[in-house]
């Protein structure tokens, strides 16, 4: 089983239009609404990839009973913690631009949680990470939880992990070497606290993550090419160009979907990474995000490019 695990859900709206006009009254060619949030979004990817997958997650209020219905019916094995707060989980809107083909995410920031709400989180992951093969943790963390919880959640952890977290939470976890860390070019650039204008200041970014505790590093930057670093090897894998991009929101955690997959299955991390490249493109041309078909992804895969790159000496 693969646990994926976070603390910011999303009940998500996506609203189309033929054209976007700001300052104006705009209105929708389509409007729907669905769970999301990386942890979510992540958990229903391996589920369409056909792993056995279970979902920890907390919610509250009307969109978290929104979100439990969902998952119901999806099917998705799930352990919802009661946000024991007067807040509801947080609503997310995604602005679809016909005209122009861009895609603008409203993100309402995670409410707060409680400590007992923290603390049955903890209890329920460390029995759920027992039973687990593979873990992901994903997503940032609301106000005033700890920089080290993930790290905290990582000790009750025996199997590999693959970590779609960045800065000092990203950090705090290093040094109990995580199998896979994930961040794209910005969380990157965030957790070592300096620019990363081009690819060997990334490569040396990723180098520096592998030197203080990380198994291997997979960047991503958008539709741009995916830099991976594992031991002495490093490699460029370019995604597959794509006619028709109807909603990218949520291509990232498909990517690390398609890596706990592959791997949690025995397959190499170039597979895995592989596997998750073709799962964002398949995600990229749907509305809903992480609904996924394999059969789109297993065309897909033969798309995707691989370049071996010189790996940066250590520092």
């Amino acid at each position: 089983m693969i646990l994926v695990a976070g603390l910011t859900p999303a009940w998500q709206q996506i609203l189309r239009f033929a054209e976007v006009k700001p300052g104006a009254v705009n209105r929708a060619l389509e409007a729907h609404w669905c769970a999301s949030g990386k942890a979510i979004n992540t958990a229903l990817a391996v589920a369409g990839l056909g792993g056995p997958v279970h979902l920890l997650s907390p919610a509250g209020g009307w969109t978290g009973q929104a979100m439990r219905e969902e998952l119901a019916a999806l099917n998705v094995p799930t352990t919802w913690i009661a946000a024991g707060t007067p807040f509801p989980s947080r609503v997310c809107t995604t602005v679809l631009d016909d005209a122009t083909g861009n895609a603008t995410e409203l993100v309402e920031n995670a409410p707060p949680l409680a400590d007992d709400v923290l603390l049955a989180f903890t209890r329920e992951f460390a029995a759920l990470a027992q039973q687990a093969s593979f873990v992901v943790l994903t997503g940032s963390l609301p106000a005033g939880v700890p920089t080290t919880f993930y790290r905290d959640l990582l000790t009750f952890v025996r199997c590999p992990i693959v970590l779609d977290v960045r800065g000092p939470e990203l950090l705090a976890t290093l040094e109990l070497k995580p199998s896979v860390v994930k961040p794209n070019r910005e969380e990157m650039a965030m957790t070592v606290q300096r620019p990363l204008p081009d690819e060997s200041a990334i490569l040396v970014a990723m180098r520096e993550l592998i030197e203080r505790g990380a198994g291997s590093v997979v960047v991503t930057n958008g539709p741009g090419p995916v830099l991976m670093m594992e031991g002495g090897e490093t490699w460029r894998l370019t995604p597959p160009r794509l006619n028709n991009v109807v909603n990218p929101i949520g291509c990232g955690d498909c990517l690390t979907a398609g890596i706990a997959t592959a791997l949690s299955r025995g397959e190499p991390l170039t597979s895995a990474v592989r596997l998750g490249i073709a799962a964002a493109a398949d995600n990229a041309g749907q509305l809903l995000p992480a609904r996924l078909s394999r059969a789109r992804i297993e065309s897909l895969s033969t798309q995707i490019g691989a370049d071996r790159l010189q790996t940066p000496g250590r520092g």
